[in-house]
């Protein structure tokens, strides 16, 4: 069923929700897990000065950010004895699904699993998401997972 399961991590509870899921699915189907953390550094208005000091704290805010995610996932992966890698990718100016997307087929994954805030309207529109540009351009099963619960219907 699912023996290769890439799972996508950033750092946020969106995504150790992600990884959580993608562990239980691997213990189920004796699968193996790669964990991958994408770093996209943030860009820089063109009218900055080359030199400007805050530069190199940005990606090291970044890279810090994704050493810390995959040390999570690490610990998890031998907390739960589920055989697993993990892996930091550089964005390089493309968009993070397609990051995704480029190491789900190198790797060959059954399935791609991360996480999502669920966001909806305005914010949704305005801030996009990886998660659904990934899940258009998928050729392979995704399964995402929401921060937090739905939140229950209100009575009319």
């Amino acid at each position: 069923m699912y023996k290769q399961i890439l799972v996508a991590v950033d750092g946020s509870r969106s995504g150790r929700r992600a990884l959580d899921e993608a562990v239980k699915i691997a213990q189920a189907t004796g699968g193996t897990i790669e964990a991958l953390c994408v770093v996209q550094h943030p860009s820089r208005p063109v009218d900055v000065n080359p030199g400007f000091a805050e530069e190199p704290t940005r990606h090291e805010a970044a890279r810090d950010a994704a050493t810390a995610a995959l040390d999570e996932a690490k610990t998890v992966l031998a907390q739960a004895h589920v055989t697993g890698t993990t892996r930091a990718a550089d964005a390089n100016g493309e968009e993070i699904a397609a990051v995704i997307y480029r190491i789900a087929a190198e790797e060959d994954a059954d399935l791609v699993v991360m996480g999502t805030r669920g966001l909806s309207g305005v914010k949704r529109l305005l801030l996009g998401s990886v998660a659904e540009t990934f899940l258009r351009m998928a050729d392979r099963p995704v399964m995402l997972v929401r921060d937090e619960a739905a939140p229950a219907a209100s009575a009319s």
